[in-house]
């Protein structure tokens, strides 16, 4: 009877739980809630990168590679004696405009990016044309540059209608260049006659003509470059700035030049333009030599 009556009083008596003081009980509800809440933020993290892995799997595409890569812009040399050619929209744009509005580069409006365009298509062309040709921002003046003022009309123009506006084709200026007549080929003169042992003798070696390249690089850096290093967009050093190219010229011609091919930065590879490693050199070593 003495070992039921134990048992029954230890059935009967107090039980105690796994929470005995008031710490504990705070403890126990704040994990209460922790617990749940991680989980969820470890689930939607978990979900959001698997949704960013699977749209970045298209960005390694041939498509996708080959549209990054694709060069934005072109130059082209032209002898200053021939007739003058008035550029298109496009052309303009591709010259000037396409290393800072492709890449967004100092908060220029990207083209196709109605968004950013929306507000300064509404300001109207006169204002679009004006910020261009005197400059606004980070963008330098477009006049007195390689493009005329009508040719910077039109590639304010291109931009904005492939942005979102509707902006008409400006009208070319009074006593524009108009395309030169092609040139007849005169008659071919009959062969000189001469004694043969004139004949014999080695033609005199006509001097050299000037290299054609001998200009190419300032011609690049006023097509390229100038967007850019003429106001410091993006970090790129001025011409002409001892202080901003000291720390640049250690590495020399040759690293400063592979930098400009391969791009650096903000400055797309080739400073968007399709120039030769040559002229890319001597568009560098150009700008290397205002600052020495």
């Amino acid at each position: 009877m003495s070992v039921q009556s134990d048992l029954n009083q230890e059935h009967d008596g107090p039980h105690e739980g796994p929470i005995r003081t008031p710490k504990q009980l705070m403890w126990a509800v704040i994990f209460a809630f922790l617990i749940p809440i991680v989980g969820i933020g470890l689930l939607v993290t978990y979900v959001a990168t698997g949704q960013k892995s699977g749209a970045g799997s298209n960005a390694l595409s041939e498509e996708a590679v080959a549209l990054r890569i694709q060069p934005v812009g072109h130059v082209e040399l032209r002898d200053a004696s021939g007739p003058a050619v008035v550029r298109t929209g496009e052309e303009a744009f591709k010259v000037q405009c396409a290393a800072c509005h492709t890449s967004g580069a100092a908060g220029a409006p990207k083209v196709g990016d109605a968004g950013a365009w929306g507000a300064r298509i509404s300001q109207g062309f006169e204002t679009l044309l004006a910020s261009a040709l005197k400059g606004k921002g980070a963008m330098p003046p477009q006049a007195g540059g390689a493009l005329s003022d009508h040719e910077v009309a039109r590639a304010v123009v291109y931009m904005a209608n492939n942005s979102g506006g509707k902006l008409a084709e400006p009208a070319a200026p009074a006593g524009a260049p108009a395309p030169a007549a092609p040139s007849q080929a005169a008659p071919p003169s009959p062969p000189p006659t001469q004694p043969a042992a004139a004949a014999a003798q080695p033609a005199a070696t006509a001097p050299a003509a000037p290299a054609a390249t001998a200009n190419a690089g300032e011609a690049l850096y006023k097509q390229a470059c100038a967007a850019c290093h003429t106001a410091g967009v993006a970090g790129a050093p001025k011409l002409g700035d001892k202080a901003g190219w000291a720390p640049r010229l250690g590495q020399g011609l040759d690293g400063l030049s592979a930098s400009a091919i391969k791009g650096k930065g903000a400055m797309p590879p080739r400073g968007a333009s399709t120039a030769s490693d040559a002229e890319i050199r001597a568009a560098v070593e150009y700008m290397i030599g205002t600052v020495k």
